[in-house]
């Protein structure tokens, strides 16, 4: 097998698992908050590991680095707890689609980074989006669990578009594995104050899930994406992610029976085509 389809191999992969890394809103019984901090704690402790292994450095440049890390960390967190938070009330397929508006998200973000002017096909394709959270709103209520999940899962996903901004602006000369070993870290330091249910308490099967959580679905995807990068380009990273939505879907319906209804199916098509379009042109431009 060439390097290159080893590659789009290793791609596919991570993408599948960052789309299975959903399914742990439902099947650990646990709060947002509690699986986001011991699924970071594990993940932290594996890419440690990995990095050991593969003899790479873990420590960072310049003390400016540490506190950008610190930032990056503080907002992951917050995207991952508000991701699973909107799994657990809107649903596997209906969160994931609302998370995925960030492409369209990133655009408009973007100006405060950079020099990037928003254009009119930017504005036709936050329109588009927004039609496809309209078709997946229930109710104009804060009182409906999917409607406050679908706002919970937008939110997550501007967390995750200013991540990625941040970490694009002032921490791009780091590999992906350390750049997520400190995110990770700070993630869980940040949120361990804050759990309901201690170490102590929790069952063999909490731990189990939180294992393969933390390492087969958040340490391997990023070493496994981060591999890819060395014989694909941004472009076809970039496009292939957008299957992620897919995936988790199908992975749902396969694992937890959760069938999406046609407007859920309809409305995740608007969002999911818009995000790939933008993922396309942004990527496009800068090739």
């Amino acid at each position: 097998m060439r390097a290159e389809q080893s590659s789009l191999l290793y791609l596919h992969i991570a993408v599948l698992l960052f789309g299975g890394t959903a399914l742990f809103a439902k099947l650990i019984d646990l709060s947002a908050l509690d699986i986001t901090v011991y699924r970071t704690a594990v993940a932290f402790v594996a890419l440690v590991l990995l990095l050991t292994l593969q003899r790479k450095k873990i420590t960072l440049q310049t003390s400016k680095d540490y506190l950008i890390a610190i930032l990056l960390g503080v907002v992951v967190g917050l995207h991952w707890v508000t991701y699973f938070a909107g799994m657990q009330m809107a649903g596997i397929a209906i969160g994931i689609i609302a998370f995925f508006t960030y492409p369209v998200i990133t655009v408009f973000l973007e100006p405060f980074f950079t020099q990037k002017q928003i254009k009119r096909k930017d504005i036709i394709c936050a329109v588009v989006v927004l039609t496809g959270i309209y078709l997946l709103i229930p109710e104009a209520s804060l009182g409906n669990q999917v409607t406050l999940g679908i706002i919970t899962g937008v939110s997550s996903g501007a967390l995750f578009s200013l991540r990625n901004l941040l970490q694009k602006r002032y921490f791009s000369h780091y590999g992906g594995p350390q750049t997520m070993l400190y995110q990770t870290l700070v993630a869980s330091v940040m949120l361990c104050a804050f759990i309901t249910v201690p170490p102590s308490a929790l069952s063999q099967s909490h731990l189990s899930l939180i294992l393969l959580a933390g390492i087969i679905f958040t340490a391997l995807p990023h070493a496994l994406f981060a591999s890819s990068l060395r014989h694909l380009s941004a472009t076809t990273a970039g496009l292939i992610s957008c299957l992620q939505p897919l995936y988790a879907t199908f992975l749902a319906f396969m694992l937890l029976a959760e069938k999406p209804s046609i407007v859920t199916f309809i409305g995740g098509l608007l969002v999911v085509s818009t995000a790939f379009y933008e993922t396309w042109s942004v990527t496009r431009n800068k090739a």
